[in-house]
């Protein structure tokens, strides 16, 4: 089969078009013939960080984590796929997972679900890391509605879906951004946008709610951004982040009595660690697309399975608005 391998971790000059071997079903697998792949941040970091990251595949590899395709092949005993199944999953390109940048990608069947029926392989390509990640976060934060829910990064690639899921759930949602056209993606999902270089954190936490805070606040931004997210949470509020690896003051977390979740959601594919997780996790998210109460954003700009380094450059570029797919069919 057709595939983008790498012999050496670096930029993406070390993308390589290859003929491997194709992988034969096995037990409690799935064979999927891809349709599409899409980029997430930390695919980048594999292929730059590689030996630093105690979960980067073994050389040559072949990256990319999400998928949407259709079943070729099951593997023995399983009865919840079929032959000719359209799926989509978060299942390989880190460890001894061979990853989604090829023709075909052997999955576990614990990491997919059946892809929405009113998206296309591209924009079901597009969901898997992202939504997995949102849904784990609002859901690990307790969201109920009613609550004023604070949202960084709305634009992004994970901030973009856990501000539809945050107003599907009933939530009076908020959003940051950088710039007039950011704004305008938060706000075409019904929340508020902030435009977090005109206003302070206490600015809009007094702005929006009266000085008292929010109930929960997801950041998708991470790192030295926590600090704002404490700041703007209201006491005994939930804050969830996807990006910690820092030193940082738990003070304000103390004195609020704030309560902290990291969502990591390697973890099940790292340490085959309740996999069927994120499996439950991508049949909620298909009911809640197809329900129309999610859709993800894809940016303008195409890529041929050929073109990954083309891809991987664009989202490092900062200038792509939604997720960044390859077409691989």
């Amino acid at each position: 089969m057709k595939a983008m391998t790498i012999n050496n971790f670096g930029s993406t000059e070390e993308f390589v078009a290859a003929e491997v071997a194709k992988p034969h079903v096995t037990k409690g697998n799935v064979l999927v013939r891809i349709a599409a792949t899409s980029v997430n941040t930390i695919d980048m970091m594999i292929r730059q960080m590689g030996a630093d990251l105690p979960f980067a595949p073994a050389l040559p590899g072949i990256l990319g984590m999400d998928f949407a395709g259709t079943i070729e092949a099951v593997g023995e005993g399983i009865t919840e796929f079929a032959v000719g199944d359209e799926v989509y999953g978060c299942a390989g390109g880190l460890g001894n997972l061979p990853g989604a940048l090829a023709e075909f990608i052997l999955a576990d069947k614990r990491l997919i679900a059946r892809k929405p029926k009113n998206l296309s392989m591209k924009e079901a390509a597009a969901i898997p890391l992202v939504g997995i990640t949102a849904l784990e976060g609002l859901t690990r934060a307790s969201i109920s509605a009613g609550q004023k829910v604070l949202v960084h990064g709305g634009a992004g690639g994970v901030g973009h879906l856990a501000v539809q899921l945050a107003k599907h759930f009933g939530a009076d949602v908020y959003s940051t951004g950088s710039n007039a056209e950011q704004l305008a993606l938060i706000e075409s999902f019904g929340a508020t946008g902030i435009n977090f270089k005109d206003e302070t954190v206490e600015q809009y936490v007094e702005k929006h709610t009266s000085n008292v805070g929010f109930d929960m606040v997801f950041d998708t931004v991470g790192g030295g951004n926590l600090t704002n997210s404490f700041a703007a949470a209201k006491l005994n509020a939930q804050v969830s982040t996807t990006l910690s690896l820092l030193e940082v003051d738990l003070s304000p977390v103390h004195f609020k009595g704030l309560s902290l979740n990291v969502i990591f959601m390697l973890i099940p594919m790292i340490h085959d660690f309740n996999r069927q997780d994120h499996g439950d996790k991508l049949a909620k998210l298909a009911q809640i697309v197809e329900a129309g109460g999610m859709r993800p954003v894809l940016d303008e700009q195409d890529f041929t399975l050929e073109e990954t380094a083309k891809a991987h450059d664009r989202l490092a570029s900062g200038q792509a608005m939604g997720k960044v797919v390859i077409n691989v069919q």
